[in-house]
């Protein structure tokens, strides 16, 4: 099964004075990308906690940045799933920058590896804040 994509592409508020992007601003794309893709699951956070209680919440990351992007660039931020216990589950993402061909098209171009991440979750009882057994939640 290939990993979950989800793009992004980077404006002034993403980037410092230099036109390259914040280094916490990954963590952002990275969590966003996390909740696309419980979203493409058929996961509603929000109902979740609402009808069950329950919560996910990062125990840990670790990112390698490799290369920085910057103003204008279009990324792509993937996920893959990797469980990792009763109540905890891993993602190892990827961003990538998109690259272009002569012609001006992401299509077939090259990519560009930026960042490397671990990211572990546990699911939580939002009310105890107790880990919760993930299976029953995530498909």
């Amino acid at each position: 099964m290939s990993p979950f994509s989800w793009p992004v592409r980077i404006y002034w508020e993403d980037t410092d004075a230099g036109g390259v992007v914040y280094y916490a601003n990954y963590l952002r794309y990275l969590e966003r990308a996390r909740t696309e893709w419980l979203r493409a699951q058929g996961v509603d956070q929000s109902r979740l906690a609402a009808e069950h209680g329950v919560l996910f919440m990062v125990l840990a990351v670790n990112v390698e940045y490799k290369a920085p992007a910057r103003l204008d660039d279009r990324l792509l931020v993937t996920c893959e799933a990797v469980p990792d216990g009763r109540t905890t589950v891993i993602f190892q993402q990827r961003i990538y920058k998109e690259g272009r061909t002569e012609e001006g098209s992401t299509a077939g171009a090259e990519r560009e590896l930026l960042i490397e991440a671990t990211v572990r979750v546990v699911c939580l009882d939002g009310r105890t804040m107790r880990p919760r057994r993930i299976a029953e939640y995530l498909p």
